[in-house]
């Protein structure tokens, strides 16, 4: 039985906004089991072997992924966030998918019979390093311009992008980079999408973490005076977010702004109480990032269009939306 502490905190705005995030995802999840270019119904998945493995084998696993993208990169956006002390960044403009990326190309070019786990570490230490260097330059701009900080992002991010484009481009591996930019879930199959649950994974031990996060984006001399390991809690955030940033990369490529717009949506509505706000964090993007699977799915049926693709619109109209009105107790 739910103790009388879950009822009273469910008569909060906190316990409804947790019981309208678990609604829509059932309902989006529910959805997307039934939808695709295969007719699949309740009743045929049950009585017809073959549409049961359709599900098992395609449907289930797509849903799931997109669940756990949507979830793992929101939540790594948000800790970005409070590791630069900005709400204008995302691992998208840190430098961070860029440098998974690079990654990605030198394993390809110089270890191409490694392992899809390998592949994903070496993704992981370079994502690791690119965020750090970011991290370095963002200590040598002045706070009081935070649009700085998003701007000298994208540049880095630039940088980066133009040197792994060049390499490719020399080594005839452009059509990787294409892989890793569509952020789309049409390839997902059993077995081809496992690696997403260590995003997951990862996700849960940024939420047990909440707390220090929350302090370390007070700035580093009040966490300190506060008790807090800052660095090591930093290290955490970096680790966290280029984990992720890799495990999604070579699962199902990029997704632009799920880490910037959904972290902002919810701060709006539940302030930055990141123990309360981070499962909706969680919850937000992952359904949205479905919620664009499903449209893609429809719109030009039977074929598809790249949930990436779905998401940078309406993400792009969602940001611009967040720059230019006014809280509502403004």
């Amino acid at each position: 039985m739910p103790s009388a502490g879950f009822w009273a905190k469910t008569r909060t705005g906190v316990g409804w906004a947790y019981c309208a995030t678990l609604v829509g995802l059932f309902g989006l999840a529910g959805t997307s089991l039934f939808v695709g270019v295969q007719d699949l119904s309740l009743r045929t998945a049950f009585t017809d072997p073959e549409a049961f493995q359709l599900l098992l084998v395609s449907r289930l696993p797509r849903t799931l992924a997109a669940l756990l993208t949507g979830a793992s990169m929101a939540v790594s956006g948000v800790i970005m966030q409070l590791l630069v002390r900005n709400r204008f960044v995302e691992p998208g403009t840190t430098g961070t998918n860029e440098s998974a990326m690079l990654g990605l190309l030198a394993v390809t070019l110089l270890a191409p019979s490694l392992p899809i786990f390998a592949k994903m570490l070496v993704a992981a230490l370079a994502a690791l390093v690119g965020t750090f260097g970011f991290m370095r330059l963002a200590r040598h701009l002045p706070p009081q311009q935070p649009l700085l900080l998003p701007l000298v992002g994208l540049i880095y991010a630039g940088v980066l992008y133009a040197l792994a484009t060049f390499l490719a481009y020399q080594t005839d591996l452009i059509q990787y980079i294409g892989i890793w930019l569509a952020g789309e879930f049409s390839g997902v199959i059993a077995g081809r999408y496992e690696l997403l649950w260590l995003a997951g994974a990862v996700s849960l031990v940024a939420y047990i973490a909440a707390d220090q996060f929350t302090l370390v984006g007070l700035g580093r001399g009040l966490s300190l005076s506060l008790g807090l390991r800052y660095g090591q809690v930093v290290a955490l955030g970096v680790a966290t977010v280029s984990m992720v940033a890799a495990l999604v990369i070579v699962t199902v490529g990029t997704l632009p702004f799920v880490g910037l717009v959904v972290p902002n949506v919810v701060a709006r509505m539940m302030g930055d109480n990141l123990r309360q706000s981070l499962p909706v964090v969680a919850g937000l993007g992952a359904g949205l990032v479905l919620a664009c699977d499903l449209l893609g799915r429809v719109l030009r049926a039977p074929y598809e269009i790249p949930a990436g693709t779905i998401f940078g619109v309406l993400g792009a109209v969602l940001f611009l939306s967040l720059l230019l009105g006014r809280r509502p107790n403004g």
